[in-house]
């Protein structure tokens, strides 16, 4: 268990390095000092190669050992959000309304402090694969997966396996949720436009109004998940906006409306795909309009194997953490898109300190414990050296 634990000297530099990017935020696809802090963090550490850029911000560094074992790769997230911090503190962000609110400083400062556990693996001639470290930005915009794999990832890392983490406060420090299956959900967000005829309010029969044909679909798309889908599966659809319209003597031309809907199976978002389209066609055209449907992100559910579920408790209990249970989450995470590629599992870390109360992720009073962060650390170098290093 020694091998997975950071010594003091150890965990307070992974920690000065957590506090200072939590007093740093970065939004997505802007993590410029994050990237450069690692770099320095790494060019340091000296055991590891860090790759070329393949993005403008983040950053991979490779470890290898003998060449024995598979090569598996590691990954954390780095960036904030657009929100101000309401808890005070010496680490408090000092970005005005940026903050982070998801505990993607604690993910990635987790990875540095595996860093250094590996790179102890590699000077006691304990490391027997590779090991690929991924700090991946634009997680929040659930594009930053999809930007890496696009510019290459794949090309210049080859993992056999594919690891990740979040902290999850509903979860106490010291437990960790190995969930079998799906945890966190599909997504796909669209954009609805709806085109009718403007014209002065006051001659309703020379016009079509799209903010009426809008406002039906508004209604007849909550059926999808009520009337269409089965009770037992877990689907969202939510209208986040309804935009149009102008002063109050005229009809304008175009509507748009912004929809999320989520599942955690790939037959109910397939099922709730076919009834939105046909939904907004066919309202579309009893108000006499027309419409389009644009299509803007579809990220596959977060699912685990049964064989990787298996390995991931192992590597729980090798590094003596408790193993929790969890329902899925209707939230989503674009480390799904790792799996196309190699068969991966996603961790949920607990890191709300014992005693205190659990404030959710993406609230301004978040705050994930530091005391999470020695597990963290832990697990991500379990699983990348359970089965060799014993």
């Amino acid at each position: 268990m020694e091998a997975y634990q950071l010594t003091e000297e150890e965990y307070q530099r992974v920690l000065a390095l957590r506090h200072d990017l939590h007093q740093h935020p970065e939004l997505s696809g802007q993590e410029v000092r994050t990237t450069a802090k690692l770099r320095e963090f790494f060019a340091a550490l000296g055991a590891f190669r860090v790759l070329p850029p393949i993005t403008e911000t983040g950053l991979i560094a490779q470890i290898t050992g003998d060449g024995t074992g598979p090569e598996r790769m590691l990954r954390a997230d780095i960036d904030a959000l657009p929100q101000r911090e309401e808890v005070d503190g010496p680490w408090k962000s000092q970005a005005d309304g940026v903050m982070h609110a998801c505990g993607h400083d604690l993910h990635t400062a987790a990875l540095a402090g595996a860093a250094l556990l590996l790179a102890r693996a590699k000077a006691d001639g304990k490391l027997h694969g590779t090991v690929d470290l991924v700090f991946q930005p634009s997680e929040e915009t659930t594009n930053g997966a999809k930007q890496l794999i696009d510019a290459g990832l794949f090309d210049v890392i080859h993992p056999a396996y594919c690891f990740g983490i979040h902290n999850w406060p509903s979860v106490p420090t010291g437990s960790v949720v190995c969930r079998e299956g799906a945890i966190m959900s599909a997504k796909k967000n669209f954009v609805i436009l709806v085109h009718g005829f403007g014209g002065h309010g006051s001659m309703p029969q020379l016009n079509i109004d799209p903010i009426v044909c809008a406002a039906a679909m508004v209604q007849s798309l909550q059926t999808v998940v009520s009337r269409n889908m089965d009770p037992r599966d877990a689907v969202v659809l939510s209208v986040n906006a309804l935009e149009g319209g102008s002063a109050a003597n005229l009809v304008v031309e175009d509507a748009t409306l912004h929809v999320t809907v989520r599942a955690l199976s790939e037959q109910a978002m397939t099922r709730a795909a076919e009834r939105i389209e046909s939904i907004v066609a066919n309202t579309a055209a009893a108000y006499e309009c027309r419409s389009e449907i644009v299509w803007q992100e579809d990220i596959p559910a977060v699912w685990n194997s049964p064989e990787m579920t298996a390995y991931a408790r192992d590597c729980v209990k090798a590094i003596g953490l408790t193993c929790a249970d969890a329902p899925p989450s209707m939230a989503s995470e674009d480390f799904s898109l790792y799996r196309a590629y190699a068969p991966s599992f996603f961790y949920w870390v607990g890191s709300t300190a014992p005693g205190e109360p659990a404030e959710e992720l993406h609230r301004p009073r978040f705050h994930a414990d530091d005391g999470a962060l020695r597990g963290a650390a832990a697990l991500y170098a379990a699983s990348a050296l359970k089965n060799i290093l014993e």
